[in-house]
């Protein structure tokens, strides 16, 4: 894969966020504890590292239009 092992369950947590920031109405704090990541905090520090951009910002682009 290219990852080291700790990188690839750290981006297969940020898989399941992002499907439950697409699909839920569960506050980033309940998706953090959720994957596996403790709190919103570190959350939000790992979805930017990966991502580029703030779970806020990336549910964001889900429910624009609803």
């Amino acid at each position: 894969t290219g990852y080291t092992p700790m990188q690839w369950v750290m981006r297969a947590r940020i898989d399941v966020a992002r499907e439950l920031l697409e699909r839920s109405e569960r506050s980033v704090e309940q998706i953090a504890a959720d994957v596996g990541l403790g709190t919103g905090s570190n959350l939000r520090l790992h979805f930017h590292r990966i991502l580029g951009t703030t779970p806020t910002d990336y549910r964001r682009t889900f429910t624009r239009g609803e």
